[in-house]
């Protein structure tokens, strides 16, 4: 299944879906956060870290899966 078809299609609904989800939550954040103030602030910044977090593991698994499918690492599946 590597590099096939199927995983192309696999990977830009993983990518659109990751895009999707980072865009709405920033989007939705700070008008949710606005009410409490200056701890809105901070809680905004938590947040922002942990999108940032979520995307470059995203990342990682993709490399982890070019690399497997290239054959340079065991598959732990």
């Amino acid at each position: 299944m590597c590099f096939s078809a199927a995983w192309f299609v696999s990977l830009l609904i993983w990518l659109i879906v990751v895009c999707a989800v980072v865009a709405i939550i920033r989007l939705v954040a700070p008008i949710v956060l606005g009410w409490l103030g200056v701890a809105g602030g901070v809680v905004m910044q938590v947040l922002n870290i942990i999108l940032i977090a979520f995307v470059l593991i995203v990342l990682v698994w993709f490399c982890y899966d070019l690399l497997t499918c290239a054959g340079g690492v065991p598959r732990i599946r």
